[in-house]
């Protein structure tokens, strides 16, 4: 599964995750509306990886696509978050080609919401 990181991350996600994740990329989501950035991953097929919560909610209200896999990770460091989506590998996946899911949420502690 590719992952797009939102600009909430640090680009140096994409090199962490390189081998888990191939193909996924950092962009640059602070130059479109939130419109505009859901319009570009539904178009696309793309899931949205993102921390905003304003996100996690639209997804509640319009269901997918786009996907949304939204990380509950405070301020927590790069390396950290990196090993999320390594740990939960699995999980992503599952949510990648489940055709009924639109929102997993991954948490760094006991806090998931």
């Amino acid at each position: 599964m590719t992952l797009p990181f939102d600009a909430n991350f640090s680009p140096v996600l994409v090199v962490l995750l390189r081998e888990e994740y191939p193909g996924s990329a950092h962009v640059g989501l602070r130059s479109g509306t939130e419109a505009e950035i859901r319009d570009h991953a539904k178009a696309n097929g793309f899931a949205i990886v993102s921390k905003d919560t304003d996100l996690r909610e639209r997804s509640f209200v319009e269901g997918f696509p786009p996907k949304v896999l939204w990380l509950d990770v405070a301020n927590a460091g790069t390396g950290p978050i990196a090993e999320l989506p390594k740990a939960e590998r699995a999980r992503v996946e599952r949510f990648g080609t489940s055709s009924d899911s639109s929102l997993l949420i991954l948490s760094l502690g006991a806090s998931a919401v």
